[in-house]
């Protein structure tokens, strides 16, 4: 059988006497006995790296700087997450389609999870719904910190120090990550229990490896169960642990899904297997998930690159860079206790074979995997480094002390290309978010006497509202204009106590327009638009920042146009010459000039 090849040397172990060196296992640390570097064999070289603390305070920085600057990516975080948290806490929100009773694919105890400490927040400090809504992205945030560090640790532990410490940058960096880490979707969530699933199985704790496949799997998205099929056949077919797996296998599924059956049986009035029903959806129904759009096969590929930069990349080449190190570095060390290469890495390889062939894609399809992408872009960055070791370096002790030059600026385009699209995400597409934080401002300041409700109208924008909670109080609104879109919108609970039993009328499964949702401007006392330009509207969706007769601006963000602007910068900041170069369009926060008969919500000092 061949030996790992994260265990491989290099040719320069000529000098060197001894065949095999056993590796002691050591705490992560920072202490002076800690910094050997256990990649590639370890060779006794002292190298630096980020301990367990350092590393959380790193990453928990940068998830807290994603809770705070990222804008709501998917309008499916928006009507299938937040809307019915916010429902759940203030009696108030829009129902999809997923959450009739009739259909039902969707679990509340997943939303509970979520609500649970947001309301307990609310209870307590009394804040205001917007603080609710990024102390729930704090919270993301630090759970993901969590989850990427005991991740970072198993990955030191699994494939060597010097991996971990590359993961780890890119972890901090990728613009994938940055998205990803604070977003509400069951996709962020399998993430989070990728990282747990994928660390446990590494350090060879099979039990938790088990539980967290199971959680993420039945708890946020059933198709997570890819991630853990090596971790079956390691356990079944490697190590022969059928009882083992079959006992927590059963643990896990009763544990999570008795619960889930309680909870979302009584939320939706009827018995209710909430995984049952989006796999069936998905899988076994003539339409499914393609009535939602459907993409290239350069999609993937395209995301990828915009995420990850170079390290996407680096990941997709991973297994070409290990059978080049395994060919041309001759072996110095074996050691029998490492997973195979290519059983550890197979989950994301597995992942990105079944999506990639998958008509309907989404981004966040691909973020249970993500932590793998900079898994695999570091093991290939380090492979590459042991190959220009040996291939021109020729002779030294240890790879790591003869090719720096090689991984530091490599190290540093991945992430200046990845802080480039962060900022371009933050400054250009931002607006949005902006535009309703204005309305708490206004009712901070009194501007606005909410008496009586106050209706806040949205037409071609509806995708980009970020949520209720950016809605000042229970008097807000939230309406339609009819736009050229042609699908499904969701629609407000019902009234009733009951209301996630009830089934709502004028739902359909098939993505088909519903007049019901629309509302006419003229009851409308402000509207969130996007004005394009001059002589850039139609009928259904005219600039109504033009007609002066009807509103005002109150507030307007630029907001950038990706199809005016030059590709290289629609994509990456460049300092000094980004804002001069981009076209932008104004994201607008329009008042009606007069107030909707019978409604008179204004104070006297106009705003």
């Amino acid at each position: 059988m061949a030996p790992s090849l994260r265990q491989r040397g290099q040719s320069s172990y000529q000098s060197q006497k001894k065949d095999q060196i056993k590796k002691p296992k050591r705490p992560l640390g920072n202490n002076s006995n800690n910094k050997k570097e256990e990649a590639g064999g370890g060779s006794g070289v002292g190298v630096a790296y980020p301990s367990a603390d350092t590393a959380f305070k790193a990453l928990l920085s940068a998830r807290f700087c994603a809770a705070i600057w990222s804008h709501v990516t998917d309008c499916d975080e928006t009507f299938n997450y937040w809307e019915p948290s916010h429902y759940l806490l203030f009696g108030k929100g829009f129902q999809t389609w997923e959450y009739s009773p009739e259909f039902a694919l969707r679990s509340y105890a997943y939303i509970l999870v979520h609500v649970l400490p947001a309301w307990i927040y609310h209870n307590l400090l009394q804040p205001n719904r917007l603080l609710v809504f990024y102390f729930s992205r704090c919270l993301l945030g630090l759970l993901s910190a969590l989850c990427e560090v005991y991740f970072y640790k198993s990955v030191c532990r699994e494939f060597g120090i010097h991996v971990g410490r590359i993961m780890l940058v890119i972890q901090l960096f990728s613009a994938g990550m940055f998205i990803s880490s604070t977003a509400f979707l069951p996709s962020s969530f399998s993430m989070y229990m990728t990282l747990l699933s994928l660390g446990a199985w590494y350090r060879r704790r099979y039990e938790l490896a088990i539980f967290t496949t199971a959680l993420s799997t039945f708890l946020s998205w059933p198709f997570a169960a890819l991630i853990g099929l090596p971790i079956a056949i390691d356990m079944l077919f490697r190590r022969g642990e059928w009882l083992k797996f079959i006992q927590w296998s059963v643990i896990s599924a009763v544990a999570i899904l008795l619960p889930m059956l309680r909870i979302d049986s009584l939320y939706y009035g009827r018995l209710v297997v909430a995984p049952m029903n989006i796999v069936m959806y998905n899988v076994f129904t003539s339409h499914g998930p393609d009535l939602y759009g459907t993409e290239s096969w350069t999609y993937y590929l395209y995301n990828g690159l915009l995420n990850f930069n170079f390290a996407f990349l680096a990941a997709l080449l991973t297994p070409v860079a290990l059978v080049l190190v395994q060919l041309l570095i001759p072996l110095r060390i074996r050691h029998a206790v490492c997973i195979p290469y290519w059983l550890s890495l197979a989950p994301l390889y597995i992942w990105l074979a079944v999506f990639w062939i998958q008509p309907h894609k989404e981004e966040r399809f691909l973020f249970p995997v993500y932590p793998l992408v900079c898994l695999c872009g570091a093991i290939t960055l380090d492979a590459g480094q042991k190959l220009w070791f040996r291939m021109v370096v020729r002779s030294g002790v240890h790879y790591l002390q003869h090719t720096t030059l090689v991984i530091i600026p490599a190290l540093v385009v991945v992430c200046l290309l990845g802080l480039m699209r962060i900022v371009v995400l933050y400054k250009g597409y931002h607006a949005p978010m902006d535009i309703f934080m204005e309305l708490n401002k206004l009712a901070a300041e009194d501007v606005i006497s909410e008496d009586q409700p106050l209706n806040i109208c949205i037409g071609k924008e509806w995708h980009r509202f970020p949520s209720s909670f950016f809605l000042p109080s229970d008097n807000w609104n939230l309406r339609f204009l009819k736009s050229e879109f042609k699908g499904q919108l969701p629609q407000p609970y019902s009234l009733l106590d009951n209301a996630t039993m009830v089934l709502p009328a004028n739902m359909n499964d098939m993505n088909k327009e519903e007049p019901s949702r629309y509302v006419n401007e003229s009851i409308c006392h402000f509207l969130v638009d996007l004005d394009r330009g001059p002589n850039s509207g139609t009928e259904l969706e005219p600039n109504y920042s033009e007609d002066t007769s009807k509103w005002t601006i109150v507030k307007s963000v630029p907001f950038m146009d990706a199809t005016k602007t030059n590709r290289w910068l629609r994509l990456f900041y460049v300092p000094f010459v980004w804002e001069s170069n981009c076209v932008f369009n104004s994201y607008n926060l329009l008042k009606a000039v007069k107030s909707p008969p019978n409604n008179h919500h204004f104070v006297t000092s106009s705003l």
